[in-house]
Parts: structure tokens; C-alpha cells; sequence
């Protein structure tokens, strides 16, 4: 990161202190005017996001990433949002020639078998379509949560992505549990039952199950793997990035 980004972030944190949500983000779009997109899965956490820019009818794109291997409440989700909000999310899908190949050569549950396979899965369902919708952008707005994994603890509210080069902000990073969920239910937004269910994260259905309470937040995530190799690479973060 050189001088001129780290003071541009430096600045911009500086203005959006104090600020709530929607405020932080209506600056930071004004600031990056067409520029600015941000990414659901729609978990409660990107529901408050949703809900915030929709509402307030903030110009910042939305979009998601199907897999195609998605869970049926999260679809539901998806089509309640574009109906209360008189929306059209944005979907972007992996390359069909690519997971066509992928699925023929080694089948449909490869991601079971080897950390390499599982990882070349969600780069091929997730990775490279992020890099296509995030093409040209300047800001990347996530609904990231430090209670979500010890390794976004120590993440900034504002930081630079040197993978897409672009500057990305987590307006909830420190909000609790309860926060996002009494302002899901005091604003009647839609959002997927199975998070009442025990799935905190909600990934795609063959590599996501409901936590067991005690457990870590990540633990439903690909729970068959060792800790250390839970990410899919969307949100990976290199040391001299922070």
C-alpha cells in the first residue's frame, strides 16, 4: 500500500467516526460516485447492509455470487429481498466452461476428498466471479464480523485489498450477535431461517452445517478440514495489507 492510499483510508476514517451505517456509507459512496458495490450472501449481517443502502436508496450496486449449489432458503431470501426493496440483485456464476470441466473431470463432491479440490471448487464458484464483479470498482462494501473468526479480530473498519486493488469497508465489524439481530427484527427484514437453525455462516449447502453451541463461528464451515484452511479466498488477507 503507498503513502497516497494509506492517507486517503486514513482520512476516510477519520470522517466516517461517529457516523451509523447509513451515514458511513452514503459518505463513502459519494466519495467513490459509481464506484461502489457491495457483495451478499444474504446472511443477517449482509441483510442489515442490504436494508441500509435499499431503504435509504444509496447508490451502491449490489450483487451476489451464485454457486449454484446454494440452499433453497437462501433463493427465498433472495427473491423476498428484490420484492420488498423493488430491487434486481446482481448475480454473477462461475464460467460454465470451467465448472463443466471441473464437474466432468473429477464429479460433483470432489471438494470432499482433498483441500486442493475444495479449493479450486470455490475458486471456480467464487473466487473468479468476485474478481469479475469487482473489476474496475474502488470500494467493496462486506458485511464481515470480527466475532466471526479470530482472523478478522484485528481487521480495520477501513482497509486496502491489495488482491483487487480497491479499498474495502466492513460497516458492521463491530457489531455483536444480538445488534444485528434486533435490527433485522425492528426493521422486518427478511432474512433465512435457517439462521435460527444454527448456521451462522451461510455457505453452500454441501460445505455448511449448523454449529453445535460452544462451537466456533467457522465451524460449520467445510468441517471436515483442519482450522487453519477454513478460508475460500474471498476474503484472504495478506500481512502487509492491513
Amino acid at each position: 500500500m503507498d503513502l497516497e492510499i494509506k492517507s486517503k483510508i486514513a482520512e476516510l476514517s477519520d470522517k466516517i467516526k461517529g457516523l451509523d451505517i447509513t451515514q458511513a456509507i452514503r459518505l463513502l459512496s459519494d466519495t467513490f460516485a459509481g464506484k461502489a458495490v457491495f457483495s451478499t450472501s444474504f446472511s443477517l449481517e449482509d441483510q442489515v447492509i442490504s436494508h441500509a443502502i435499499l431503504e435509504n436508496k444509496i447508490p451502491v450496486d449490489i450483487f451476489t455470487l451464485d454457486t449454484g449449489r446454494i440452499f433453497p432458503e437462501t433463493y427465498s431470501v433472495w427473491n423476498s429481498t428484490n420484492q420488498r426493496y423493488q430491487t434486481q440483485i446482481k448475480a454473477f456464476t462461475a464460467d460454465y466452461k470451467t465448472l463443466q470441466d471441473y464437474l466432468t473431470e473429477k464429479g460433483p463432491n470432489a471438494f470432499y476428498e482433498s483441500v486442493e479440490n475444495r479449493k479450486q471448487c470455490c475458486h471456480i464458484r467464487k473466487v473468479e466471479p468476485l474478481k469479475r464483479a469487482l473489476k474496475g470498482q474502488q470500494l467493496w462494501v462486506t458485511g464481515l464480523r470480527a466475532e466471526h473468526s479470530a482472523a478478522r479480530q484485528d481487521l480495520q473498519m477501513l482497509e486496502w485489498d491489495e488482491g483487487h486493488q480497491l479499498i474495502k469497508f466492513h460497516p458492521i465489524l463491530h457489531w455483536t450477535t444480538e445488534e444485528v439481530r434486533e435490527f433485522v427484527t425492528k426493521n422486518n427484514i427478511p432474512y433465512n431461517t435457517l439462521q435460527d437453525k444454527g448456521f451462522v455462516s451461510l455457505g453452500c449447502a454441501p460445505c455448511t452445517r449448523a454449529i453445535k453451541p460452544g462451537e466456533d463461528f467457522r465451524a460449520g464451515r467445510w468441517w471436515w478440514e483442519d482450522d487453519s484452511k477454513k478460508e475460500c479466498g474471498l476474503h484472504e488477507h495478506a500481512a502487509g495489507n492491513k
